[in-house]
């Protein structure tokens, strides 16, 4: 799927299963799926539920191990990694931002912004710091805690905290799923802009199409395959698509 893309991949699949259970309780999240993520795109991940959308975002991330097949994040193969060097790697070259948030409630929003480099014991780089902050506009709530901040301001410093440590990939798995249409549009323009302004490379899980017509691209689950993708979606095209597809 990456022929038309010049940048190299960023993440990469190569056919991929994921099985739960055996005999007849045996469940094929995953069936045999391979896919380039390329480097300073934003890639979304759509179809209806129980497709396998958040199985692949959560075996690409290194989150979950597949059955089969072979899995990379840049030049590292994750297929065959212990579960230290699994560790490191997403500590060091991935990011993730979740649905529920996952900010620690006794922490500041400057805390939790930097936790993952408190816990790497690395000094934070302040001048990315505060370009990160300024550009998801939450300068105004980093000595506040989680249970002083509405869910988009929430949601905002889990992203800050997700590019602060300048990670080769951001993973977002249903991002603007707790969000009203307002914070969802500010946490999607901000994913947008670190894309564009930052060249970060962005895999979204969503089951919206108006967040999936923010990415360059979108790739399609059914069954635990790929079954289409679109590029330059728009939520009119992405619904109707889903529509066929039966999400």
């Amino acid at each position: 799927m990456s022929g038309e893309d010049e940048a190299a991949p960023a993440a990469r699949a190569e056919e991929i299963s994921k099985v739960y259970g055996t005999g007849d309780a045996e469940v094929r999240a995953l069936d045999g799926v391979s896919i380039d993520f390329p480097a300073g795109r934003f890639s979304a991940v759509m179809g209806p539920s129980g497709s396998g959308k958040s199985t692949l975002l959560h075996c690409m991330a290194g989150l979950d191990r597949v059955t089969s097949g072979r899995l990379w994040i840049g030049g590292d193969e994750l297929t065959g990694m212990s579960d230290k060097e699994l560790t490191r790697l997403r500590r060091d070259r991935v990011g993730f931002v979740f649905q529920a948030f996952n900010l620690v409630p006794t922490l500041t929003g400057a805390e939790n912004v930097t936790l993952p480099a408190a816990i790497a014991r690395r000094r934070p780089d302040e001048p990315w710091f505060e370009r990160v902050v300024e550009a998801v506009g939450i300068g105004h709530r980093l000595r506040h805690r989680p249970s002083e901040m509405s869910g988009g301001e929430q949601q905002r410093i889990a992203a800050a905290r997700a590019l602060v440590a300048r990670p080769a990939i951001v993973f977002a798995d249903e991002p603007t799923g707790n969000l009203d249409s307002k914070a969802s549009a500010e946490v999607l323009m901000f994913l947008r802009r670190s894309v564009d302004e930052f060249g970060q490379t962005i895999v979204m899980v969503t089951h919206e199409p108006t967040a999936a017509a923010y990415a360059d691209h979108v790739v399609f689950l059914a069954d635990g395959r790929i079954v289409s993708d679109m590029r330059e979606p728009t939520a009119e095209r992405v619904l109707d698509l889903l529509k066929e597809l039966g999400g």
